[in-house]
């Protein structure tokens, strides 16, 4: 199987401005990547502790994409469960990585097998991942367990 190339961030101040472009709801929808989506959270972790990624970025993603017109329903939108496998994939990354920049660690992570684009399928079925439910809220994976970090989601939601 073939997959897109990975494109890295150049230095901390391009993950910044991605972060807080995002923020901000001024970052441009063509900005807004999967590799943008996971460097955000990470920089939200990172650097905004004030914010709970479990807790706040449904919020925060919602608000965003319907600042560039988006629509958040059953179809398109926000997504609870891939939202929360990524903030959970992200804390993991940051417990095991040994690169100490924010442009190291956002790197690392996208050229590892959690920065993948299909990185939950390997929780998830995708009749699973991809139903209403699952975009609606948080459920279970139905193939391999991700318990050690989907119980710190259930006490932050």
């Amino acid at each position: 199987m073939t997959y897109p190339l990975i494109r890295c961030f150049a230095d901390d101040a391009v993950v910044r401005h991605v972060g807080e472009g995002f923020l901000a709801c001024t970052l441009a929808k063509v900005e807004w990547t999967h590799e943008a989506h996971l460097a955000t959270c990470l920089w939200l972790v990172v650097e905004r502790p004030e914010i709970v990624a479990e807790r706040d970025l449904p919020a925060l993603i919602r608000r965003y994409n319907e600042s560039l017109g988006g629509v958040n329903d059953d179809t398109q939108g926000y997504h609870e469960t891939i939202t929360q496998v990524a903030v959970g994939s992200v804390r993991d990354h940051l417990g095991e990585t040994g690169e100490v920049t924010l442009v190291g660690q956002v790197n690392a992570m996208l050229q590892s097998e959690r920065g993948r684009r299909d990185w939950p399928l390997r929780f998830y079925s995708p009749d699973r991942l991809f139903s209403k439910a699952a975009r609606r809220s948080w459920i279970s994976p139905d193939i391999a367990s991700i318990a050690a970090w989907s119980r710190h989601i259930d006490g932050a939601l």
